[in-house]
């Protein structure tokens, strides 16, 4: 149990401010800087190391967010009534500083990579590495939620309003700093690439960071230990409300015979244990959870930033001219807008209100809030619309695709049997993927003139092909290789593959990247590029030649004929697998310009409505039911993702 400290005049100060102060501003700009660093990379993590798809990404992202909105009143109950503001933040920071840890080596490819194929052998590992760190960062970031802002308030004497007030205008402000530099930050570590054996993203950089920030912050609050005012438990308001109400239901349950005489309020039913004070400010409270109720729904839409939003963002162009934008960076839109909107919202948009004679009550803001997060999702659905558009549609169940290429200088036809498609190509000319029913192609035979080839095909099942055809001197050549792609590019990547269709084997080499020997009329596998030119270098039995690359752009799949290396150069062909990614990210913009208006005319109005509601006592309890408006919302994510999981399964 922690001793009282009694306050002392000739404490250490700044300007006015006890000194001690300043490290609770720095342990909260570290903490924030960790956890939304952390978070902002969060869902791509799912989804690209751990191979998880869209839904399950959101649903377990949703529910590592709901807990650390959960954990809060725990966080709450520990400090109050047991270890104390002080204790509980240390403790508890060093169970985050852990996790983030955890978390930091589970994101290390080279952990399980034992054949150095670039790709975990023991994927199970990583993620329950994964999985332990959530749960200890959320049982971190929720414990000392409650507990930091409350400590650096205890730091002030009861004259000294002006500074409690600029304290928290400051632990504000250090809140969506660290947000906001950590948001820019982290995904540009997570965008480089390292790696001991093969190189990879950098999740191991992009968690390790904001693990490092943590231990900061742990490192900084100790040291100012000797200067703050720590205040004894004296119990927390939370268990009295939850007993009395407890009492209440149990004891009216107790007299539900009708010789009991009705009460004015089923919380009178308390009045046998409970004092009339503690009763009058629960029905206070309770009066006001109960306009509650509607809240979780705008943080179910609002907390989507970080996983639907930014897996649209995924399909979505990031150029910004001399800059890159990687698609977790968008969601920096957010704490941008914030700072400008705040003080332009607070200065200027309520006092025009107020001028036009319209009684715009807290109630009224939360609803124009809701209705405005409700309008930023009919501006992301009228994006995702268009991404639908660029989208490469792949073979579902009983369905096989085929594209035809043509490497021959001379005209050509594919027929894949009766009822099904037939081609014609010119020459040098290939097909778009097209669909055909997998139990009727059997066969197909390519004709060049009068000369014919027939083949039967085995059973080719739900995937992409590529059929290359040449009219080569002793016979016809039909080539059919499987492209083993069933998505878009991960991380917006292109994937590049090349045909040698020389009459020898090549040595080709992109950007330092080697594809090996490549036997003529022979195609490589796909590898993944990022944005931009490259430099493409073939060398076969008699010369060397290289070219720049077309520049490639954001999520496309390219296959490279190589048709000549001589003394006239390299003379290539581009055929489009899979089109880059057309919808710029900036028209994600105004969704977040949307939510952003909703955030503040909600949220800040909602704070400051329920403090002026509750009695002063009581703030605590308002300040959890708060925090479990935003977990409950969270459930409702993971909830409807889950069930469109369920939906996805066979029947």
């Amino acid at each position: 149990m922690e001793k009282m400290k009694k306050p002392r005049s000739s404490a250490p100060s700044c300007f006015g401010f006890p000194i001690s102060i300043f490290f609770i501003v720095i342990n909260e700009f570290c903490e924030r800087f960790s956890y939304y660093g952390m978070r902002a990379v969060l869902v791509l993590y799912f989804k690209f190391f751990l191979h998880w798809d869209d839904n399950l990404s959101t649903v377990i992202y949703h529910t590592f967010v709901a807990l650390c909105y959960l954990t809060p009143i725990l966080g709450a109950i520990v400090a109050d009534s047991w270890l104390g503001k002080f204790k509980t933040i240390v403790s508890l920071s060093i169970v985050y500083t852990i996790g983030q840890v955890v978390m930091a080596v589970g994101s290390i490819n080279d952990l399980t990579d034992y054949n150095r194929d670039g790709t975990p052998d023991r994927l199970s590992v990583h993620i329950a590495l994964s999985v332990v760190g959530l749960i200890l960062i959320a049982f971190g970031t929720g414990g000392i939620k409650p507990c930091v802002a409350a400590f650096g308030g205890d730091q002030f004497e009861d004259d000294q309003e002006k500074q409690r007030s600029m304290f928290f205008s400051i632990f504000y402000l250090s809140i969506n700093a660290g947000s906001l530099i950590s948001t820019v930050v982290t995904p540009i570590l997570r965008g480089e690439e390292c790696g001991i054996h093969t190189k990879q993203r950098c999740y191991p950089l992009a968690f390790g960071v904001p693990a490092a920030l943590m231990a900061v912050a742990l490192v900084v609050f100790i040291v100012g230990s000797s200067m703050y005012k720590k205040v004894l438990p004296q119990g927390n308001i939370m268990v009295q409300v939850s007993k009395c109400i407890a009492f209440a239901v149990g004891n009216r349950f107790r007299h539900r015979s009708k010789q009991f005489p009705k009460r004015e309020h089923w919380l009178d039913w308390a009045s046998e244990k409970y004092d009339n004070r503690l009763i009058t400010q629960t029905k206070m409270v309770l009066r006001v959870l109960f306009l509650y109720i509607p809240l979780p729904m705008f943080w179910a839409l609002f907390d989507q930033q970080g996983s639907r939003w930014t897996l649209q963002a995924t399909t979505m162009n990031g150029d910004f001219g001399n800059m890159q934008i990687q698609p977790d960076q968008m969601q920096t839109v957010n704490p941008i807008l914030i700072i400008v909107m705040v003080p332009v919202v607070d200065a200027v948009v309520y006092p025009l209100i107020k001028k036009c004679r319209i009684n715009f009550t807290p109630l009224k803001r939360m609803t124009v809030g809701m209705f405005l997060a409700a309008m930023a999702f009919v501006a992301a659905a009228l994006v995702q619309v268009q991404i639908d558009k660029t989208l490469p549609v792949f073979p579902v169940a009983g369905q096989t695709q085929i594209k035809v290429i043509n490497l021959d200088i001379a005209e050509a036809k594919v027929n894949f049997g009766p009822g099904l498609h037939d081609v014609s190509l010119p020459s040098q000319g290939e097909t778009d993927y097209f669909m055909l029913d997998a139990a009727s192609l059997k066969t197909l035979t390519v004709s060049y003139g009068s000369r014919n080839k027939s083949r039967t095909l085995a059973a080719l099942g739900q995937k992409r092909y590529t059929l290359e055809i040449k009219n080569n001197t002793v016979d016809i050549l039909d080539e059919l290789v499987l492209d083993n792609i069933s998505s878009k590019p991960e991380e917006g990547n292109n994937l590049i593959r090349f045909i040698n269709n020389l009459p020898s084997t090549a040595n080709i080499t992109m950007n330092n990247i080697n594809f090996g020997e490549v036997q003529t009329w022979f195609a490589s596998n796909y590898t993944a590029f990022q944005k931009g030119t490259k430099k493409i270098v073939v060398t076969d039995s008699s010369s060397t030649c290289q070219q720049q690359s077309i520049p490639f752009g954001f999520g496309s799949a390219y296959t490279i004929i190589i048709n000549e290396c001589g003394s006239s150069g390299l003379k290539i062909r581009y055929v489009q697998d899979i089109p880059p990614n057309t919808v710029h990210m900036a028209w994600q913009i105004p969704q977040y310009f949307l939510m952003t208006c909703g955030e503040v005319v909600f949220s800040v109005t909602g704070l400051e409505f329920s403090y002026s509601q509750a009695p002063s006592n009581m703030k605590s309890v308002l300040q959890a039911g708060w925090l479990l408006t935003v977990a409950v919302g969270n459930i409702i994510v993971l909830i409807v993702a889950g069930a469109s999981k369920l939906d996805e399964q066979p029947s």
